[in-house]
């Protein structure tokens, strides 16, 4: 491993901006709930995505152009595969009935948890991953070095892509998110009221404190994100399996950016009804490089370079071929109470 991706810079770096983000955030910018205006989450969405290229400039200076390339690849993977979990939260969001000046909270904390389990997941995967290489071995005339977890994560990729590509979208629509296993949770350690009280997780009824149905939004929108983590972190452990900085800091520089683009593309999901197919393509060309790596290794400005072609290309395709509104149009009472 690098070590120079560990210089102190590049820690102090990310521990500074993320750490006065948030606390601008919640304390500054967000103290009072409110409904996000699309020009707030445009500015926001401008934002993030300047501090995550600032960012990768940094990495750049520390440790070079690969480095940099592997910072840029795993933070645009996690970008585009974010997009498929926006529209989950858009239907937790309405099952729920959520008040639209509550949303960002639900995604603020909701985000605090990522920022924890996507630290326990990356820095042990590349833990596994260093526990399971396999002995070498020929292979097509050439000595080879496989990582079981690696080859189980890129198969797992492929069958991922294939069937996102061709998957149903009704029975997303159609689930029943109480019997989630964050609502679950929520419902076996507190009784829950059956109001909001604003943005309050607890509230007092009869004298006694009950949970709010907000506290059990977060608990699905939190088991949502474990979920969605099982496809995004295989996905980046392709870019660098032996390199946690690289994808941690990538990772949450992605998944902060998140809750501004909900509130962007909220209203607009309909015009990308074809990023769900670049979606899988990214998704199948991760998990192929996983598998052929130990023969053949795909360079990083590679990556970078099939990963954000088939995300614009995908991108344009939708909007050129955006159905109508009135197509996309649902009842108000798609959404159980």
């Amino acid at each position: 491993m690098d070590n120079m991706i560990y210089h102190p810079g590049l820690i102090i770096s990310f521990a500074i901006i993320v750490t006065v983000m948030l606390l601008l955030d919640l304390g500054v910018f967000n103290r009072k709930s409110h409904a996000v205006s699309s020009k707030e989450a445009a500015i926001w969405s401008i934002v993030w995505i300047s501090l995550s290229m600032a960012f990768s400039g940094v990495i750049y200076y520390f440790a070079g152009f690969e480095k940099f390339t592997q910072f840029q690849s795993a933070y645009w993977i996690e970008k585009a595969l974010s997009v498929d979990n926006l529209f989950v939260f858009i239907l937790v969001f309405g099952f729920f009935k959520v008040p639209k000046e509550l949303h960002h909270k639900v995604l603020f904390w909701g985000i605090i948890g990522a920022l924890i389990f996507r630290a326990i997941f990356i820095f042990s995967g590349v833990g596994l991953i260093n526990l399971t290489y396999l002995p070498e071995m020929e292979l097509f005339g050439k000595i080879v070095k496989i990582n079981a977890v690696l080859l189980a994560f890129g198969i797992f990729l492929i069958y991922a892509g294939i069937k996102s590509g061709f998957g149903n979208d009704d029975d997303e629509e159609n689930k029943d998110f109480t019997k989630s296993a964050g609502a679950r949770l929520v419902y076996r350690f507190f009784k829950v009221s059956k109001d909001f009280d604003g943005d309050k997780f607890f509230t007092i009824e009869n004298g006694i404190k009950l949970a709010t149905p907000l506290l059990v939004v977060v608990g699905v929108i939190e088991f949502t994100d474990l979920l969605f983590a099982v496809d995004s972190i295989p996905a980046i452990f392709a870019i660098a399996p032996d390199d946690p900085l690289i994808l941690y800091t990538s990772n949450i520089f992605a998944i902060l950016g998140l809750r501004a683009l909900y509130f962007l593309l909220a209203n607009f999901i309909h015009m990308f009804s074809y990023l769900k197919y670049g979606l899988a393509i990214i998704l199948t060309f991760i998990g192929i490089k996983m598998v052929i790596t130990p023969i053949f290794h795909i360079s990083s400005p590679a990556s970078l370079s099939v990963v954000g072609g088939v995300l614009i290309l995908s991108v344009i395709v939708s909007i050129l071929f955006a159905p109508k509104k009135d197509e996309e149009a649902k009842p108000e009472n798609t959404f159980k109470s």
